[in-house]
């Protein structure tokens, strides 16, 4: 059991005084519970240990240490240096073995939180910050609760008027177990009593004190109350033994004589207390008793008038004390006013006092220094030399020892708070442990419940397509449904006030995350593409991002590979684009110093003919990115820089519509236009052929020819559809390859594609179209319209939000 005397510090307004108590832990409930002596039966009070920090300072004095919880600090006092570290070492112990048993999860739980736990509950600290402390028997344990406890400097001091009923209820126990001792010829200790019946003691204190107690606690404690105090007595006689047994066994009579005057002292200063308390109780009575005599006569008034002027009478007693008490309340006001004016004064006065005693104090060291000058000069000099040299080195002596105590004193503080932290680092790693698997799974549960509701809304956008063929009222039960569906907003989740990954209104490069759709037909399909990013968010989150992040974050210098090819193809993480687009552009494009500051030099200077085109192109620049959206958006012009840099570099095209959209995705990954400028560079000259952005558009018609036939051999049933219904697919698919995608992916997607796009060519282009048309084939080989698929044609690359 960790139990034993401390000293609390209490306060008393503004005075602080150290009151003895007596602490116990509880196991169950990792409380540390304090009663003013160890045969009290209820506690003062509580502290908290399972979000408690331990803290010692060497400043606050010797044994002095700190429980802090989150509501309150607790100063305990032990009675050495020993006594506190250890409380310190076993609280820190206890605190760590009820969190590591709190921590784990129930039997049957989630088998996605209980992986990160397993083997991590049951781990055994090896560190040893500090060295462990031996029990000092004297001050902790049960023994030390057969001791005197220490005493204040007056019994009543060391009460606790905050609780009264909890030391009425102690002080009657106490009563009632002091009278259980006394024996047949009045002694305060029977001795008989312990050696008739060797065989069974315990039983036969439990039964002696149950009888005890129970007339004296019938009529005024509640059942519960006697069943507490008959537990704690069997607790105390478990644990303590017989003291007169102890006496006779252990102890020479002059040691029991010197004791028992200890006792008797203990209990004169607790008769003083009890007599304290006992005049308080009855003022409380006679008060009781005068208010019954007042209802008595109220309820033995034979009329009415009788009772009316017994209230009246009461209402008049009432008044009066109101008038007394705003009396006092002035009165109270006036003294209060009068103490703040002499609190003033006798600080005037207390400074006055201490300016005379610096005055005192210097003319004091004046004098000293005069008369030290003096016995110098009429002492032998050698000899007052030696008398100053010898006691310099006694003070200075003096000092270090000083000084090496409190070096050692900092040493103690030091190691215990390195344990400390590590102990509190330890439990906040498992508490952040546990919190992530739960969110882990809640994340799984919100992405479940995001698809659900995206099949739903799914099935009213089909039913929506059926309108015109259902009946009227089926009809508009489906209209009001969809209705319903599209006020599902962020105001509901606002309300639940718990979202692990909210779906952003814009990406981290400013394109918007949900279309705009202006026609009401298509608002429900933007309803659905949201819910389905928030779902591809919510399970890629912690099962695909933070693993690539971490096989990125562990990538050093970039050189080509094998493995960072794999790295490319799966995405780059925002962190890290930037410096790997970089990394590829200075591989196949040589910068020329000051060559782009040329250029726009020269645009300046002189006007291009494509600069009344670009003019035209730019508000028509990636209208669903906010850094482009608006004329006065700071990018527009650095793009327009940009162009007409390219337009300067490379004569022979100019500028060619598509040019700007390219331009800008570098913008917004890169930053910098000069880097924006290199990356245009490279996408024309080196990624794409010859003549690919030429007035005639040669090689681009060529891809797309060259497209058409790998769609025939690779998707021939799709192919055979659209040539069935005469669908041209390069009115489509020119545009893909002309600006890598821009624009008809959602920009997660897109971004992989350039990632991979930049470091492999434009055979990237090639594959992410097959499979964007594999993707789709049989929801387009079920429209039997050429009209409707063209339209479906038209958006169907935005409807992907899976980026795996």
């Amino acid at each position: 059991k960790l139990c034993g005397y401390l000293n609390k510090l209490g306060i008393k307004g503004p005075i602080k005084t150290w009151k003895s108590r007596w602490f116990f832990y509880d196991e169950n409930k990792c409380h540390l519970l304090y009663y003013r002596t160890a045969q009290d039966i209820n506690p003062l009070g509580s502290i908290d240990l399972s979000s408690a920090s331990f803290d010692c300072k060497v400043e606050n004095g010797e044994g002095v240490f700190e429980i802090r919880t989150p509501s309150r600090v607790f100063t305990l006092k032990a009675i050495s240096k020993q006594a506190m570290m250890y409380w310190l070492q076993q609280l820190q112990m206890r605190r760590w073995e009820f969190c590591s048993a709190q921590s784990r999860f129930p039997v049957g739980s989630s088998q996605l939180v209980n992986e990160p736990l397993a083997g991590r509950t049951n781990v055994v600290d090896n560190e040893d910050f500090l060295p462990p402390v031996k029990t000092p028997t004297e001050a902790v344990g049960l023994k030390a609760a057969s001791l005197p406890a220490p005493q204040t400097s007056t019994a009543f001091q060391n009460i606790s008027l905050k609780h009264p009923w909890t030391e009425i209820q102690n002080t009657v126990y106490n009563i009632c177990g002091s009278k259980q001792l006394w024996g047949n010829n009045g002694n305060v200790f029977s001795f008989s009593e312990f050696q008739e019946h060797p065989e069974n003691p315990d039983e036969e204190q439990e039964a002696e004190l149950e009888a005890g107690c129970a007339g004296a606690f019938k009529e005024g404690i509640p059942e519960d109350g006697r069943m507490n105090w008959i537990r704690k007595a069997r607790w105390m006689n478990s644990g303590f033994p017989g003291l007169p047994e102890d006496l006779s066994r252990e102890r020479n009579p002059m040691d029991k004589v010197s004791v028992l005057q200890q006792q008797i002292l203990t209990l004169t200063e607790e008769v003083k207390s009890q007599k304290e308390l006992v005049k308080l109780l009855h003022k409380a009575l006679e008060a009781a008793q005068q208010e019954k005599r007042v209802s008595s006569m109220y309820l033995t008034a034979a009329e009415d008038k009788d009772r009316l002027e017994l209230v009246r009478h009461k209402v008049r007693q009432i008044a009066d004390l109101t008038s007394r008490l705003e009396a006092l309340e002035q009165e109270k006001k006036e003294l209060e006013q009068i103490l703040t004016l002499r609190d003033s004064h006798i600080q005037e006065l207390k400074e006055h006092v201490q300016l005379l005693m610096e005055k005192n104090h210097a003319k004091q060291e004046v004098i000293m220094a005069l008369t030290e000058q003096m016995a110098r000069e009429l002492s032998d000099p050698l000899q007052v030399a030696n008398t100053i040299t010898a006691e310099t080195l006694y003070k200075q002596q003096e000092e270090i020892e000083h000084l090496k105590d409190d070096i050692d004193a900092y040493k103690t503080q030091n190691q215990f708070l390195n344990s400390e932290i590590h102990q509190v680092t330890r439990l906040w790693t498992s508490i952040a442990e546990n919190e992530k698997a739960l969110l882990m799974k809640c994340a799984c549960l919100q992405a479940r419940n995001c698809q659900m509701e995206s099949k739903y809304l799914t099935v009213l956008r089909k039913l929506q397509e059926a309108v015109p063929g259902l009946p009227s009222s089926h009809a508009e039960l489906v209209r009001n449904l969809i209705q319903e569906a599209l006020q599902w907003d962020v105001k509901e989740e606002a309300e639940e006030g718990f979202n692990l990954n909210p779906v952003s209104e814009y990406d981290e490069y400013g394109f918007m995350t949900v279309p705009d759709y202006e026609v009401e037909d298509w608002k429900l399909l933007a309803k659905i593409q949201a819910l389905e990013i928030k779902s591809n968010n919510l399970r890629s989150q912690e099962v695909v991002e933070k693993p690539l992040r971490d096989r990125w974050n562990s990538v050093g210098e970039l050189s080509p590979s094998a493995e960072l090819k794999s790295l490319i193809r799966s995405g780059i993480p925002v962190e890290h684009r930037q410096r790997v687009w970089r990394w590829i552009v200075s591989r196949h494009c040589s910068h020329l110093p000051d060559h782009y500051q040329q250029l726009l030099r020269q645009s300046k200077s002189t006007e291009h003919p494509a600069c009344r085109q670009i003019e035209l192109d730019l508000p028509r620049t990636l209208t669903n990115n906010k850094h482009f959206s608006s004329p006065t958006s700071q990018l527009i012009p650095k793009l327009r820089r940009v162009l007409l840099a390219f337009s300067w570099h490379n004569p022979a095209i100019g500028y060619c519509q598509g040019l700007n959209r390219l331009a800008a995705v570098a913008l917004l990954v890169l930053e910098d236009e000069e880097s924006a400028f290199w990356c245009l560079v490279h996408i024309v000259e080196n990624l794409m052929p010859a003549d690919y952005y030429s007035d005639t558009l040669i090689t681009s018609q060529v891809d797309q020819r060259v497209f058409k036939d790998f769609l025939s051999e690779k998707l021939p049933r799709l192919m055979a559809h659209f040539e069935q219904y005469r669908i041209d697919v390069s009115l489509i698919t020119f545009n893909w390859f002309l600006v890598a995608f821009v624009d008809s992916l959602v920009s997660d997607i897109l971004l992989r594609v350039w990632d991979a796009f930049l470091y492999e060519g434009t055979k990237v282009i090639f594959r992410y179209a097959l499979a964007i048309f594999k993707y789709n084939e049989e929801e387009i080989l079920r429209i039997h319209d050429s009209v409707e698929i063209y339209q479906y044609l038209r958006f169907f690359t935005r409807m992907i939000m899976d980026g795996r």
